[in-house]
């Protein structure tokens, strides 16, 4: 059988700045194991020498995101709300600043959903002005 385990970000609290991304691992599961946060910990000097109470983890579904951090420069975590925010360079402006902003995957469904939404709208208007008038 086989066992997928999702990437773990590790990120500063009060910043937001991502300190490790643990990968995700696909395998035979008499092979993957999901190892406690804690064993993680310890794998990285950067998270293992510092206050744990410095930091948090997101901790992502196998594949979730994978076209997002490949295809952004950057990543953040908005320390706010604890949500992934990316940044893509515009290949013909790779001088303007980065404006982070959330997955686009999340995006493109978002366009999908209010597309479906205004189909729906456009159809229901066609129904009324094409019923006959009484």
């Amino acid at each position: 059988m086989i066992k997928e385990i999702g990437q773990k970000v590790f990120y500063e609290i009060d910043t937001g700045h991502i300190l490790v991304s643990h990968p995700s691992v696909k395998g035979d599961e008499a092979y993957v194991k999901e190892r406690p946060l804690a064993e993680i910990i310890d794998l990285y000097p950067v998270l293992r020498d510092r206050d744990q109470a410095s930091f948090d983890v997101i901790e992502l579904n196998y594949g979730e995101l994978d076209e997002d951090f490949a295809q952004s420069s950057e990543q953040w975590v908005d320390p706010v709300t604890k949500q992934l925010k990316f940044v893509y360079r515009d290949p013909n402006a790779p001088e303007e600043p980065p404006v982070f902003r959330k997955p686009l995957t999340e995006e493109v469904e978002e366009l999908k959903r209010a597309d479906i939404e205004n189909k729906q709208a456009i159809a229901e208007l066609t129904m009324m002005i094409a019923a006959p008038q009484a």
